[in-house]
C-alpha cells in the first residue's frame, strides 16, 4: 500500500507549500511595515550571501532553487538597490561572483531578527518534537525527489 494518506484536496495544499507561502507573506509585511524596499526573493539571495559572500550566480541558482534568468533579474535589482556588486572571477571571467555591499551587511541583523520572529509566530504552539519530526519528513521527501532527479 502506498504511503500517500492524503485526501484529495490535502495533497495539493501540501505540494503548494501553503505554510511556506504564509510565512513569506508575513515576513514581507514586516519588511514593508518598517519601510524596507526588499522582496522576499531578494532577501533569500542576501541570506545565502550572508552565509557565503562571493558566491557565483550559478551557486546562487542552486542555493535558492531558482533558474539562471531569475537569479540574473534578482541580482540586477539588488545591484540597483546598492546591496550587491558583481565581480568577474579572477580565473574565469565568464563567471561573476556576487558580493554584499556595506548597505546589505547593515540589513543582516534587522532582517534576520524579523525572520526569526516570523518563524516563532508560525511555530507558536507547535511542540519542539513535532518541529523536529516535520523537518525530518520534509528532508526525506526532498532527498527522495532530489535523488530521483539526478538518476
Amino acid at each position: 500500500m502506498p504511503n500517500n494518506q492524503f485526501k484529495r484536496g490535502e495533497l495539493y495544499s501540501f505540494i503548494a507549500g501553503v505554510a511556506s507561502t504564509a510565512i513569506a507573506r508575513r515576513l514581507q509585511k514586516k519588511f514593508n511595515a518598517v519601510g524596507l524596499n526588499l522582496t522576499i526573493e531578494q532577501w533569500s539571495v542576501l541570506y545565502h550571501l550572508w552565509k557565503d559572500d562571493g558566491m557565483s550566480q550559478q551557486e546562487l541558482c542552486t542555493a535558492t532553487f531558482r533558474d539562471k534568468p531569475s537569479i540574473t533579474r534578482l541580482v540586477d535589482n539588488l545591484e540597483k538597490l546598492n546591496l550587491v556588486k558583481r565581480v568577474p572571477d579572477e580565473t574565469d571571467r565568464r563567471i561573476n561572483k556576487i558580493y554584499l555591499t556595506k548597505e546589505a551587511q547593515k540589513l543582516q541583523d534587522q532582517t534576520m531578527n524579523m525572520a526569526n520572529e516570523t518563524l516563532n509566530e508560525a511555530l507558536n504552539g507547535v511542540l519542539p518534537e513535532h518541529v523536529e519530526l516535520s523537518k525530518q519528513v520534509l528532508q526525506k521527501v526532498y532527498d527522495n525527489l532530489n535523488g530521483q532527479a539526478e538518476q
